[in-house]
């Protein structure tokens, strides 16, 4: 048996600036736990897999396509491969999120040029 508490890892390096911890990363999926401070956001992607979003703490407001909703604790959104998404924390509290990729990427993240809504 292998346990992992994110405070216990190094932050992971990303793209979009935020806290990132990778929990887990085998050859079938990755588990990310994301960390947004009020304000912070990642920028608009697209994933070359699918990728499912577990609300933890706060209340994000994460796009998915052209669609855009504030998520609330334990709430879970499927977002599939080859498609824009996107979490913001427009909130005044931190937001912690759980991010899945299955099966783990073999290509790159494809980013957005969009401005910040």
């Amino acid at each position: 048996m292998e346990i992992r508490n994110f405070k216990d890892l190094p932050v992971a390096p990303t793209a979009h600036g935020i806290q990132a911890f990778k929990l887990h990363d085998t050859e079938h999926a990755v588990i990310m736990h994301l960390l947004l401070l009020p304000g912070e956001q990642l920028k608009p992607h697209i994933t070359p897999v699918d990728v499912v979003f577990y609300v933890l703490e706060g209340s994000p407001v994460i796009l998915v396509d052209e669609e855009e909703r504030e998520v609330k604790v334990d709430d879970i959104i499927e977002s599939p491969k080859d498609i824009v998404h996107c979490l913001y924390n427009r909130s005044q509290t931190q937001a912690r999120v759980l991010v899945i990729k299955t099966p783990k990427p073999t290509a790159a993240t494809k980013f957005i040029d969009q401005k910040t809504k």
